[in-house]
């Protein structure tokens, strides 16, 4: 299966967070699966690190490539009509990233994997 990581996702099972649950932990381990990480959760976890709101085992310079290689995670480049996408989203949601990894999903018809329940309320899949 095919699906985009929402980024406290990648945290949580990173550093094994019981918040994950078994469906998804099912999804993450199973060496079939194709996973996505948008560059947009890159560029969030590189602000908030920077900004003191998350703090990394490692510097998150290394984290992510280390988490994006050790765990078989493909990067999701951002492109014009994935913002453009976001134009066109009811307002569920604020935050930036979130929205931009919801017109990710729709664009390229991937499912999200996430905790987040106001990204349900788009019409995306998820998966948690």
């Amino acid at each position: 299966m095919r699906a985009l990581l929402d980024t406290h996702v990648l945290i949580w099972w990173a550093s094994d967070d019981a918040r994950v649950t078994r469906r998804a932990r099912t999804l993450l381990a199973d060496p079939s699966s194709e996973l996505w990480l948008s560059v947009a959760s890159a560029w969030e976890l590189v602000i908030k690190s920077q900004a003191g709101k998350l703090t990394l085992p490692e510097p998150v310079t290394s984290y992510i490539p280390n988490r994006l290689s050790h765990y078989r995670i493909e990067a999701l480049p951002v492109e014009m009509r994935h913002v453009l996408r976001v134009g066109e989203l009811p307002p569920h949601q604020r935050d930036p990233f979130d929205r931009l990894l919801v017109a990710q999903c729709l664009v390229e018809r991937l499912p999200i994997v996430t905790g987040d329940p106001f990204i349900a309320r788009y019409q995306v899949e998820t998966i948690w």
